[in-house]
């Protein structure tokens, strides 16, 4: 009997206590199929939803110089993501996030809005491991970071022209991390993960395949030798006021190119600031016109035809003469001078007249042979060919002109082959940046010994007091070379006062071992020729690189009884 003094039904009281007792029985039958029976079941629905492949990003491989030196190298960084669904359920997280990363809010949450459908999305790739210890201490739900490499170049813009640089993922886009891209980049991996609901990974569950790393390349440059180049390159430019420059160093035995520089530069450590213009390698890429540089290889047409010999006389008065509509002249009237002189005094006119005298395919195997008008076969993305014309379409007053340098265009790097050329005993040496690079051309005689020596020899008097490149010489050491100044080509004619100063020599001239090519474009003021302009610049960056590389002097006063390319070994 209840309070109110009714009857409660006893069956009513059974049933109330079946119905907790079925249900509680429910609950835990339940929860034994649960936890017991479907507990695989239900771990791996959990993993499905939270289970996640991830990449692993490949390590790109090492650029060094000659002796091991870091030239380029990959340092990991983080890279934040989000998972833009997950992510705007948390505005106030969103909003600390734009601070730390400097964005605007608003703009950030539109991003995420515009890729909802989306599961990944990057917000800021390279960040700093402060930035990325700030996101991570948020704890935002769908926000990560995921590891990542940026390239890093230790020398700047002392050797960007040569080595190039990568794009944000990594890949070369410049220079020889383009050329040697595939041997550089490494495969990325892939591995299995389990992350919590902020995209965090909590565990690893399985390697799917690891990550390769790329191959490391080593390049012939030293990069010590690279740094003085730039150094003086650099201040050349800057004293003359000049548009820019290039140079070029070689090995004259091996090919190897020990220095290459251009100017203006550019950093690649920051790629904010890159300009296409900036980042070409115009010692590789551009053709220019040779000017007087050409000279030695018309006398060794001349002394290989075998109608020649160092002593043949050439009229030059009255100091020019005219060729079909051109007027060649020289700076004075030199009147009856010798091979030697052409070369020493630099006459046009005398220059011209032998190429005249030579049959045209005679001067064009000559240039054709010393790697002129044809790849030198570097490996360098967006190599110029240059420009020789074949002799068949040769007009009268182009043979006289090209004799001095005008009428054909070379690269800086080409040039310098043909003068390692001259250097090596007459033996051509394909040009290479890396030690284990395979040449599709073998080493080729171009020219006798006895030529070789007999130009080198010449080519020393240039370098004398009575020469035209007395500031080229190096103190201790005997230097042959060429300067050339060339006017510059516009769309009406060669301009008035715009050049390019040129001077191409090696050391020691005794037993050539180094080979360098100058080039100033455009220098203002007085001083514009190449032995005003250039020649100085290879002074003081052969000076330090027969220093460097532990050449020993042939110009010591003890030395000087014994003088003249005769005297090398025999090759």
């Amino acid at each position: 009997m209840n309070e109110r003094g009714t009857t409660v039904k006893p069956w009513r009281r059974t049933f109330v206590l079946a119905a907790f007792a079925f249900a509680f029985a429910a609950v835990v039958v339940r929860g034994v199929d649960l936890q017991v029976l479907q507990q695989d079941f239900l771990r791996s629905e959990g993993e499905a939803r939270q289970l996640r492949v991830v990449s692993l990003p490949a390590h790109r491989g090492m650029i060094t110089d000659r002796n091991g030196e870091p030239l380029a190298m990959s340092t990991p960084v983080d890279t934040v993501w989000a998972h833009p669904g997950k992510a705007l359920t948390d505005p106030q997280g969103l909003a600390a996030l734009a601070r730390v990363l400097e964005m605007d809010a608003q703009a950030l949450r539109r991003r995420l809005e515009r890729r909802a459908g989306r599961e990944f999305v990057y917000l800021r790739r390279h960040v700093t491991p402060e930035t990325g210890r700030q996101v991570a201490a948020l704890e935002i739900p769908g926000v990560g970071l995921q590891r990542e490499y940026r390239r890093y170049y230790p020398l700047g813009e002392v050797a960007a022209h040569v080595l190039g640089f990568t794009d944000i993922d990594d890949r070369g886009l410049e220079g020889l991390e383009l050329a040697f891209d595939d041997h550089l980049s490494g495969q990325a991996g892939a591995k299995r993960v389990l992350q919590d609901r902020h995209g965090r990974i909590i565990r690893d569950v399985e390697s799917i395949h690891p990550a390769r790393p790329g191959q490391d390349l080593r390049l012939t440059i030293d990069q010590r030798i690279q740094y003085l180049a730039y150094r003086e390159l650099k201040a050349a430019v800057a004293a003359h006021g000049a548009r820019g420059g290039s140079l070029v160093l070689l090995d004259a035995r091996t090919g190897g190119i020990l220095a290459m520089a251009n100017q203006p530069s550019f950093n690649p450590n920051n790629r904010d600031t890159l300009q296409p213009g900036r980042t070409r390698n115009r010692a590789v890429t551009d053709s220019i016109e040779p000017g007087s540089t050409m000279k030695p290889f018309t006398v060794v047409a001349a002394l290989e035809s075998g109608r020649f010999g160092p002593g043949s006389q050439l009229e030059t008065g009255p100091g020019y003469f005219r060729v079909g509509e051109a007027q060649v002249r020289d700076h004075r009237n030199y009147g009856t001078i010798d091979l030697r002189t052409l070369l020493v005094k630099s006459s046009n006119v005398g220059a011209a007249r032998l190429a005249l005298k030579l049959e045209p395919r005679r001067l064009w195997e000559t240039f054709y042979a010393a790697g002129l008008g044809r790849r030198t076969g570097s490996g360098f993305p967006g190599e110029a060919h240059g420009r020789l014309r074949d002799f068949l379409y040769w007009r009268e007053v182009e043979q006289a002109t090209m004799a001095f340098g005008y009428g054909l265009s070379v690269s800086v790097l080409q040039l310098a082959q043909a003068y390692a050329a001259l250097a090596n005993d007459g033996v051509l040496v394909p040009v290479h940046f890396t030690p284990d690079e395979v040449s599709y051309r073998e080493p080729r005689r171009v020219m006798s010994q006895a030529t070789a020596r007999s130009v080198v020899g010449m080519l020393e008097g240039v370098v004398s007091p009575e020469g035209t490149a007395s500031r080229a010489a190096v103190e201790g050491y005997r230097v042959a070379g060429k300067t050339g100044t060339a006017r510059k080509l516009g769309s009406d004619g060669y301009a008035e006062g715009r050049h390019r100063a040129l001077f191409a020599g090696m050391a020691p001239a005794s037993d050539p071992r180094l080979v360098m090519v100058v080039m100033i474009d455009e220098p203002a003021g007085e001083e514009y020729y190449g032995g005003q302009v250039a020649a100085p610049v290879f002074s003081r960056v052969m000076q330090g690189a027969l220093r460097l590389m532990d050449i020993p002097p042939d110009d010591l006063p003890e030395l000087r009884t014994v003088s003249g390319p005769e005297q090398r070994a025999p090759a």
